[in-house]
């Protein structure tokens, strides 16, 4: 290949997508395992790559020269081919600084938290350093080369005031998952997570709800790659166009969840939404039935409810690690705070609030097959559905209508 990304897993990465938007060459993704990264680096048969975890360090013998930053940091994530002499950079150290600015956070006289210890991790104390943090603190699962063990952080944890995350916890596929409780936390001002896929991680989304401001890592994705094709091909990138592509990408992979009662439109919309936006439709009481090869009514008169909550809450976890989709829930999802919480992490959810005297009884529908069980359902859900939405839409109009306001939102909204 000319171009690149080499790394371990990389069946998540957006690199392509970026490095395309940026340069336009053909860069592909390539998985390497441990023990063919030598010969790799031996028979140099590249232009240029990017290198993701775990390699970071561990490249680090196989380089000519290293920069003076990537030096201080112990870790390359940019590597340039130059007449057979291999140059290593760490891009990421302006992409995680660009990442903060954007926020309008300012580190200096703070103290900050870093979560991981690979290269990710100097990166981030790093740019704490240069950005003036009073205080910078490591934590590892084990206390070595001088971190700190997370006990000792949460002992600690009323003096932090910004913690930035660099371990892969809540990355794709082990979404829903956060390397800390921020409840612990009382000083925090802001929360940046390295973690790009999903969208919002757990701990972003988590910081989000108690009104931390808190930003996830496509930007700095974005933003370290644009520092790269300038290695690569010595060509100036404006932030105009870095801030750009990160809005388009952040849109495209971005999905759209539609809750609400039985028979109050979402899939009628969903399908119309899916089309209009060019997503995939997702419809996660199909995927139940696809899953146990049986109709709804079977599954709650062989299981009951319990079981089919269980059943539905890991094809709800399954539809929320994919992107770019429209997604339309069962009336019930809503009951279970896991279902929508992780449905946020890549998506934006819509309440189609569709009037009482306005739904439909189906025998199909175990928990509202008659009116006075459907008006139950309704009372007893509807605080749910407002207090999980992030938009509520007015559900009362026809089909295409709904559509039209959700698809409206959708491109107003300005990511994070």
């Amino acid at each position: 290949m000319d171009y690149g990304c080499i790394g371990e897993h990389l069946s998540h990465s957006f690199s392509k997508e970026i490095h395309n938007a940026l340069a336009g060459y053909d860069y592909k993704i390539q998985e390497i395992e441990r023990d063919k990264l030598e010969d790799f680096f031996v028979k140099k048969e590249f232009k240029a790559i990017n290198v993701t975890i775990p390699y970071k360090q561990v490249i680090i013998p196989f380089l000519d020269e290293i920069s003076v930053e990537a030096k201080k940091i112990n870790a390359v994530n940019t590597v340039v081919n130059r007449n057979g002499k291999l140059y290593g950079y760490n891009t990421d150290f302006y992409g995680l600084k660009a990442l903060i600015e954007r926020k309008g956070v300012s580190l200096r006289g703070k103290k900050v938290l870093i979560l991981g210890s690979g290269g990710t991790s100097n990166t981030a104390a790093a740019v704490a350093e240069f950005m003036g943090a009073s205080e910078i603190v490591k934590v590892s699962r084990n206390a070595k080369d001088g971190y700190i063990t997370y006990e000792e952080a949460y002992c600690k944890c009323k003096a932090f005031q910004v913690i930035i995350n660099t371990t892969p916890c809540g990355m794709f596929p082990d979404i829903g998952k956060s390397a800390v409780d921020l409840d612990k936390f009382t000083s925090l001002e802001a929360v940046f997570d390295a973690v790009y896929n999903p969208l919002k991680s757990k701990l972003i989304c988590d910081a989000r709800n108690r009104g931390i401001t808190a930003s996830g890592g496509l930007y700095m994705l974005v933003s370290q790659a644009a520092y790269a094709v300038e290695k690569f091909i010595d060509a100036p990138v404006n932030e105009d166009e870095v801030e750009e592509i990160y809005r388009n990408l952040y849109k495209n992979k971005m999905n759209i969840v539609l809750v609400g009662m039985p028979a109050s439109g979402k899939t009628t919309v969903g399908k119309l939404l899916a089309q209009r936006l060019s997503k995939t439709f997702v419809d996660t009481d199909s995927l139940i039935v696809e899953s146990q090869n049986k109709p709804i009514t079977e599954i709650f008169s062989e299981m009951g409810e319990s079981g089919f909550r269980e059943i539905e809450k890991n094809q709800i976890f399954s539809a929320s690690t994919r992107n770019n989709c429209v997604i339309a829930t069962g009336g019930g999802a809503i009951l279970n705070k896991d279902n929508t919480d992780v449905l946020k992490e890549n998506g934006r959810i819509y309440f189609i609030n569709r009037p009482l005297n306005m739904l439909v009884t189906t025998d199909d529908r175990p928990l509202s097959s008659n009116k006075a069980d459907l008006e139950k359902r309704y009372n007893e859900r509807y605080d749910l559905y407002l207090g999980c939405a992030d938009v509520v839409v007015d559900g009362s109009a026809t089909a295409e209508e709904v559509a039209e306001r959700i698809e409206a939102d959708f491109n107003e909204y300005s990511c994070d």
